[in-house]
This record gives C-alpha cells, structure tokens and sequence, in this order.
C-alpha cells in the first residue's frame, strides 16, 4: 500500500511560449503520517539520445505530512536553450514529474511536449531559419495523455522487516481533470 496518492495532475498555462515558468496543479492524498519531506521534481528531456541534456527545471520538498488532502501549483523555470542541442529545440520532446520519499521515487507522469514555430512561414521545411528563433517557439504539453509509472517503495523503513527484490513497476493513467480537493 502507498502512503500516498497522487489524485491529481493539471497542466497550466497549455499550451504556452517555450519560455515561459511551466506549471501544474498537483493534488495528492496522505494516507499515513510522513515525517520526512516529499521531493518534487521536473525534469526536461534535452535530447532523445543523451541523458546529458536533461535539465531538472526545479525540484522542491513538501513536507512533513500528516493525513489528509494536499493541492499546490508546482512552477518551474523553461529550459536553458543553449544547454539543448539546437537540432532537439524543435520537435517532440519529453517532461517528467516525480515524486520521492527518502530518496525513493515512487512516482513518475511523462508527457509529450511538441515544440514548433507559432507563425507558418517559419515552419516551412524548404527554409527554416539558420538558428532557432526560440522567441518564436511555442510547446504544447500534451496533457491528455500523461504516462504514469509507480513504483513500490517503503515509506516507513524502521518498520519494515521484508526486503523488496525485483520489483515491477505497474502503469496506472491518472485521469487529467479537475478535483475539488483542499489541504
């Protein structure tokens, strides 16, 4: 059993300019007292063949939890175009949101994001522009479809004696809409 839930996950401000804050509403339940903080992070893929260029935007700690229901608006900085290659700027890249516990993650929601030229003309393939103009670029998460992993963890070591081996991760979808939930 998880000590915690994640009921929730909004996409804000969808889609927006490449380089505006990202932000998402997340609403969580504690089932269980947690006296050390949860760890949130975001982390955007810079390019699908190096993990090099992956840029955690923010990570911040929650915490300690007693039982109940949580919302909070997690905002990060965009991503430092000049640590990205510049063949990776436009495309379809991927943002990952996950959720730890002692160092643990158990949670991880990945999206698509889909980042092009908000005006046509520079979209034409015959003659893009010789360097990203990423004042022009616009991402668009796609929201709807979030891919979400869990993973078993132990939230309360000092009372654990099992010893987790080989565990596989499971693949629950979190349904993206509104929850009326308050802390």
């Amino acid at each position: 059993m998880s000590a915690v839930n994640v009921t929730n996950v909004t996409v804000l401000d969808n889609p927006s300019m490449f380089l505006n804050p990202f932000q998402f509403e997340i609403s969580y339940e504690c089932l269980v007292a947690l006296k050390d903080d949860l760890e949130w992070k975001l982390i955007y893929v810079g390019s699908a063949e190096d993990e090099k260029y992956d840029q955690v935007l923010e990570s911040v700690l929650v915490g300690p939890l007693n039982v109940g229901n949580y919302r909070f608006v997690f905002q990060a900085e965009p991503p430092e175009p000049e640590k990205i290659p510049e063949e990776d700027i436009i495309g379809v890249t991927v943002l990952l949101l996950t959720c730890s516990y002692l160092g643990q993650e158990f949670i991880r929601v990945g999206y698509y994001v889909s980042n092009d030229y908000i005006h046509e003309n520079l979209r034409e393939e015959d003659d893009p522009p010789a360097k990203v103009q990423v004042h022009q670029v616009q991402r668009n998460i796609l929201a709807d479809k979030p891919r979400v992993t869990k993973f078993p963890i132990v939230f309360n070591p000092s009372n654990s004696i099992k010893t987790i081996d080989s565990i596989q991760p499971v693949t629950p979808q979190i349904q993206n809409k509104a929850v009326g939930v308050e802390s």
